[in-house]
């Protein structure tokens, strides 16, 4: 069966958290629940957590289909290529990084050879652009996300297809992003006068950043906008919640642009500090001789035999994450998380953090997935949140979080604005604009991978 979002609403309630939303607006079609989810009390985050695998059906092996790089283009398909390309700039793009001219020689030259190498380049680059993104790796600042659409979505087979059903526009245009952001996006930049050069190119940077992800992000998901200091949980691209967010300061600490996947939730999370707090600044040291100072912050603390000390932050409100994180592994250790110091909230700029995302009304939010991605009851939920025990509960699917940067998007009322540039990331991807269309490009950042160490102190 599954998880009507009225009852989702009503169980989150227990704990009288306020919803932002009208249950008589909200989506029904959620997550089914199948089975128990797993819940692991009073395990530490350095313990194994031992969980079942799923049962995989086996099917039958998929036959991978080759297609040429060149395939045959006649001069009618060919034509209504060069019509595309001709009107790409509705979606961003500059017409004359495609191959018009010499496509229109080769057109005007008849079927053969160099129609052939012609067409096929022009549509090849264009597809490449369209599904991910114009801007070259190196344009794209901190940007480490791994974009599946080039394997599902290989260039000649969307050629042969287009060649195949004759419709050479419409294939393309299956390769723009879904999101009804972009949309808006592109009818802004519809009506923005050419004269308007800067608003223009923002725009075409800010609908070029959506090639970036994955065209399909997922049935439900959670998205962040750092400059806007904003979280979403999304179902069916449609906004059910909003909670607002801390993001890291600029320089090393800047949140960096994630596509993660989160496994669970922890409530009551323990927090391991760092060995530049605990031997840079002496923590160790004084939570070992002051047994009174550790106790009222919840330290303990261990000294191996190689005289190595480590300092684990127990559960409790004081706790330096709060009362709860979503587990989502990845090399950078960025997560989402609550805090203590929840007035930082109020303020307008929250670029404050070491870089993970601080989350208002984190026990809500972390409850909201308990329920719909794990399956548990409220109630019991609720008890494991006011238990102050270590309890990580796992989800029995996985769900998408993207950590993005758009500086003009929809906000959260549903206005499309700019937002302010926290960590200078926009200059060059504008600068790219301006240069020739890169070739061959690298589709993975080279950028250093910067590990999160400290998030407890602003």
């Amino acid at each position: 069966m599954k998880i009507a979002l009225r009852g989702l609403l009503a169980g989150v309630a227990v704990l009288g958290l306020a919803s932002s939303i009208s249950a008589q607006d909200a989506p029904e079609d959620l997550l089914p629940r199948e089975s128990a989810p797993v819940i692991a009390p009073d395990v530490g985050p350095d313990e194994a957590v031992t969980v079942s695998e799923p049962v995989v059906q086996e099917t039958a092996p998929v036959v991978q289909q080759t297609w040429p790089d060149v395939q045959v283009w006649s001069v009618a398909k060919a034509t209504e290529l060069a019509q595309v390309i001709e009107g790409i700039g509705a979606e961003g793009l500059d017409p004359n990084e495609y191959g018009l001219a010499g496509l229109k020689m080769a057109i005007a030259g008849g079927a053969g050879d160099t129609l052939n190498q012609a067409a096929s380049a022009s549509f090849s680059w264009l597809a490449e652009d369209l599904r991910d993104g114009r801007t070259p790796m190196s344009a794209r600042r901190q940007w480490f996300v791994v974009d599946p659409d080039a394997e599902r979505m290989p260039t000649p087979q969307i050629m042969a297809a287009a060649l195949t059903s004759g419709d050479i526009g419409g294939a393309l245009a299956q390769l723009n992003p879904t999101h009804p952001d972009y949309a808006r996006l592109k009818a802004e930049l519809a009506k923005t006068p050419a004269t308007e050069k800067s608003k223009r190119k923002l725009i075409r940077a800010n609908m070029d950043r959506w090639r970036w992800l994955a065209r399909d992000l997922g049935d439900q998901y959670l998205m962040t906008n750092v400059p806007e200091f904003q979280l979403r949980l999304t179902v069916n691209d449609k906004i059910v919640r909003t909670y607002k967010t801390i993001v890291g300061k600029p320089g090393r600490t800047a949140t960096p642009q994630l596509a993660e996947t989160v496994e669970g939730v922890i409530f009551n999370p323990t927090w391991t500090v760092p060995q530049s707090i605990v031997k840079g600044e002496g923590l160790g040291a004084r939570v070992l001789g002051n047994p009174a100072y550790a106790k009222a912050k919840g330290y303990k603390a261990t000294r191996g035999a190689n005289g190595y000390v480590s300092v684990v932050q127990q559960p409790g409100p004081g706790n330096a994450l709060g009362l709860m994180k979503l587990d989502m592994p990845n090399e950078h250790a960025i997560f989402l998380h609550d805090t203590p110091s929840r007035g930082l909230f109020n303020a307008d700029v929250r670029a404050l953090s070491h870089g993970c995302i601080r989350t208002e009304r984190a026990s809500e939010l972390a409850l909201t997935l308990a329920i719909l991605q794990a399956g548990i009851e409220a109630e019991e939920g609720v008890a494991i949140l006011k238990s102050g025990k270590y309890t990580r509960v796992g989800f029995k699917q996985t769900m998408p979080v993207y950590i993005t940067y758009f500086t003009m998007g929809v906000d959260i009322d549903g206005n499309l604005r700019s937002f302010n540039d926290i960590y200078g990331r926009d200059a060059p991807v504008l600068e790219s604009f301006d240069k020739p269309r890169q070739m061959n490009r690298a589709r993975y950042s080279d950028e250093e991978v910067i590990v999160i160490e400290d998030d407890m102190r602003t």
